[in-house]
C-alpha cells in the first residue's frame, strides 16, 4: 500500500475517533451511529440541529429497498426529526430509476429535488442537475473523498453529482475453505492443481465446480460454487464487464475498452468479451439453484449467508458475511478479480499469451440536486448528512445497504477491527485490496459515460442473458 495514503487514512481516522467523546446525545437519540457518535463536522447530526426547515417539504427518488433504498429513507427520517423538514421518499426498481428521472427532466418538470441513480447516468442527465455549490465541494468532508470517486462524480473539472458511495468489483471467497490442509489435499489429489485464491477465470471455475452441490462446511445444507449477479435488468451487465477485463482490457493497447476511440466501433462483439461470455455460460452450471435469476440482493444473500463458496461484484455481499449475525463473519476473504492467462490484442488481431488483469471501477450510486428544483439548500444539506462521517462509518457496515467505501479513511483497517470486531488479517487483506485498485493498478477499467448508456447496457443485458439462457451462443449474443 502507498504509505503517504496509509498515513493520511490513519490521520483522518484518528480524529473521526477523537471526535467521539463529544457525541454521545447523538448516538443516544440516534442508535445507527452508536459505534461512532456524532462526528464534527459541517453536516454533523449537530450541525444539522441547527437547521430549521420547518415548514418545507424534500421529495427524493430514489432506489428500491433495501440497497441505497434503505439509508435514503433512514437518513430523511434522522434529517426530518433534526432539522423539521417534511421529507418524502419514493422507491423505484434499479431498471427505472433512469426513465424515473429522465422522462420529467427532458418535460421541463421537477418532481424530485433530489434523484438518486447511477453514476455513469451523468452524461444525459448533467444538464439537468445542479452542480455542487463550493462550500461543499471545499469541506473537510469531501477532501477526504479519493481522486477517482471524485472523478466519477465530475464532468470537465466540475462536481455535478455528491460522492455518497464508491464501487468497484473485487473476488470474495471463503477463507475458512481455500486456507483449509483437508480441502487443499483434497482438491490436489482430485484434481493436480493447488487449492489457493483462483489467479484466473478458468482456476475459479474449476474450484467453484469442485465445490458446488456438497455440504462442505458441515452444516446440514448444500454449499455451492459461487453466487454472481445474472438477472437481466437487475445489475448483470456489471457482472459481465467484470468477467470480461482479464480478456479485453490490454494494457498496452491505447483507445478504449468499450468503443474503439478513433472510429468508435463497439468493441462488445470482440474475442475477449466472447471468452468471457463462453465462461459465464459455464458459470449457470455451478451457482445455487435458480442462481441464473439472481439479482444483487439474491448475490448478497446467498454469499453473504454462506451457501457459495465464491462471489464478485460489490462490497455488500462481503460486508454482509463479516456482519455479527452472520455465521460466516470473519470466515471469508478478499482479493481482485481473476485474470486471465491471454488477453485480446486488437492492434494486431491476435492473443497475447501472458498473464492480466484489470480492476474494475464499477459505476457507484449517487445523488444529484435538481436544477429546476426550489429546495437546493436542504436538498444539498441532506445529501451533505446522508455522507457525514458518523452516517458513513454505520452504512458501510450494513451489507445490505448498498452503501460502499469511497473515502481516504475507509482504507484504515483499524476502524473495521475497532468499530466491527474483524479479524485484523481479513480486515487488512480487505483495505489493501480496495487501495490497491485506488493507488497500484494503471490497467483500470472505469464505467461507461457516453450519451445513451442506460440503453447500452441494457442491450448487453439482453444478449448476456440469452447466452447464460442457452438461446443464443456467445458470439450471436454480443452482435
Amino acid at each position: 500500500m502507498n504509505k503517504t495514503i496509509r498515513i493520511s487514512t490513519m490521520v483522518v481516522t484518528a480524529s473521526l475517533l477523537a471526535a467521539t467523546a463529544q457525541a454521545d446525545k447523538w448516538s443516544d437519540q440516534f442508535p445507527h451511529i452508536k459505534n461512532t457518535g456524532d462526528v464534527a463536522g459541517e453536516c454533523s447530526y449537530e450541525s444539522m440541529s441547527k437547521k430549521d426547515y420547518s415548514g418545507q417539504k424534500l421529495t427524493i427518488n430514489t432506489h428500491a429497498v433495501p440497497v441505497i433504498g434503505e439509508p435514503t429513507a433512514l437518513h430523511a427520517q434522522q434529517f426530518s426529526k433534526l432539522t423539521g423538514a417534511e421529507v418524502n421518499v419514493i422507491h423505484t426498481p434499479a431498471g427505472d430509476l433512469y426513465s424515473k428521472a429522465m422522462i420529467p427532466f427532458q418535460a421541463g418538470q421537477a418532481p424530485y429535488d433530489i434523484v438518486f441513480g447511477f453514476s455513469n447516468f451523468i452524461r444525459d442527465w448533467k444538464q439537468y442537475l445542479q452542480p455542487v455549490p463550493a462550500k461543499y465541494v471545499n469541506m473537510p468532508q469531501m477532501q477526504d473523498v479519493t481522486q477517482s470517486h471524485i472523478d466519477v462524480n465530475s464532468w470537465n473539472g466540475e462536481m455535478i453529482q455528491f460522492p455518497i458511495d464508491g464501487d468497484r468489483h473485487y473476488l470474495k471467497y471463503r477463507k475458512d475453505v481455500i486456507d483449509n490442509p483437508e480441502y487443499q489435499a483434497k482438491y490436489k489429489a482430485e484434481t493436480g492443481n493447488e487449492l489457493r485464491i483462483p489467479r484466473t477465470w478458468k482456476e475459479y471455475a474449476q474450484m467453484a465446480t469442485f465445490f458446488n452441490g456438497w455440504d462442505w462446511d458441515n452444516d446440514g445444507e448444500l454449499e455451492y460454487g459461487s453466487a454472481e449477479v445474472m438477472k437481466k435488468d437487475d445489475l448483470m451487465f456489471a457482472a459481465f464487464f467484470s468477467r470480461s477485463v482479464a480478456y479485453a482490457k490490454n494494457p498496452r493497447v491505447p483507445g478504449g475498452y468499450f468503443f474503439d476511440l478513433e472510429t468508435m466501433e463497439p468493441l462488445i462483439n470482440g474475442p475477449g468479451f466472447v471468452e468471457a461470455l463462453t465462461d459465464w455460460v459455464e458459470a449457470t452450471k455451478y451457482v445455487p439453484p435458480g442462481g441464473i435469476n439472481f439479482g444483487l440482493g439474491d448475490e448478497i444473500n446467498s454469499f453473504g449467508g454462506g451457501q457459495t463458496l465464491f462471489s464478485f461484484s460489490w462490497d455488500d455481499a462481503f460486508v454482509a458475511a463479516m456482519q455479527d449475525d452472520s455465521p460466516i463473519k470473519n470466515k471469508v476473504g478478499v482479493a481482485p478479480l481473476p485474470g486471465s492467462d491471454r488477453v485480446w490484442n486488437r492492434s494486431n488481431n491476435s492473443w497475447d499469451m501472458e498473464y492480466n488483469q484489470a480492476p474494475y471501477i464499477v459505476w457507484g450510486w449517487t445523488a444529484a440536486v435538481a436544477k429546476a428544483s426550489k429546495k437546493q439548500d436542504m436538498a444539498f444539506d441532506y445529501l451533505c448528512f446522508f455522507a457525514n462521517d458518523a452516517n458513513h462509518q454505520a452504512d458501510i457496515a450494513i451489507g445490505r445497504f448498498g452503501v460502499n467505501p469511497f473515502k481516504k479513511s475507509d482504507f484504515d483497517a483499524d476502524i473495521y477491527v475497532e468499530r466491527q470486531g474483524w479479524d485484523p488479517v481479513i480486515a487488512n487483506q480487505y483495505a489493501d485490496t480496495l487501495m490497491e485498485m485506488e493507488e497500484g493498478s494503471t490497467n483500470r477499467v472505469f464505467p461507461l459515460r457516453v450519451p445513451g448508456v442506460f440503453q447500452f447496457n441494457s442491450a448487453i443485458a439482453t444478449g448476456t442473458s440469452k447466452a447464460l439462457a442457452g438461446q443464443l451462443s456467445p458470439q450471436e449474443a454480443l452482435r
